[in-house]
């Protein structure tokens, strides 16, 4: 890569060591990153973690691996979880007399109709919300599992010498 004359200019940062190591630091960026595009982005999350990692010098494989969050078995569940905490949030079936959100989109009937006036503004919300928490649990619970293990490899060099 730093030999080729179209990827020479970014080949350093891409290179750089600290993406590509497992340290106490990089892992859980790369565990947030990957929740934060596993949950916000729904294709192409793979790549979006890796471009991402750079300039939050996270660790580019547990970016990678952490977006297999998300897959065919828990999107279906994922929706109606995003759906559930934005209309949680947003409170549109409670506070608004109505269909304020249906009144406001002019859209053909059917289900973009149904999609963009009641589940849409719910679930983009609920997205957002959630992968906001997922990134900051999975940094949280990476940081907390990656002293677990140092602290464990410690306390085996000590009794075992």
């Amino acid at each position: 890569m730093e030999n080729s004359r179209v990827l020479r200019p970014v080949a350093h940062r891409v290179l750089a060591p600290e993406l590509w190591r497992f340290t106490r630091r990089s892992v859980p960026r790369g565990v947030a990153l990957g929740m934060f595009t596993g949950i916000l982005i729904p294709m192409g999350q793979i790549p979006a973690s890796a471009v991402l990692a750079l300039p939050f010098r996270a660790n580019v494989p547990a970016a990678a691996l952490t977006t297999f969050f998300t897959n065919p078995l828990t999107t279906p569940l994922l929706f109606v979880l995003y759906y559930k905490v934005g209309n949680w949030l947003l409170h549109i079936d409670r506070s608004v007399p109505g269909q304020p959100l249906g009144d406001a989109v002019q859209a053909a009937p059917g289900w973009v109709d149904w999609f963009l006036q009641d589940v849409g503004p719910a679930t983009a919300v609920g997205m957002v919300v959630c992968s906001l928490i997922g990134a900051l649990v999975g940094y949280g619970l990476a940081a907390w599992l990656w002293r677990l293990w140092i602290a464990r490899k410690w306390r085996s060099r000590h009794h075992g010498n």
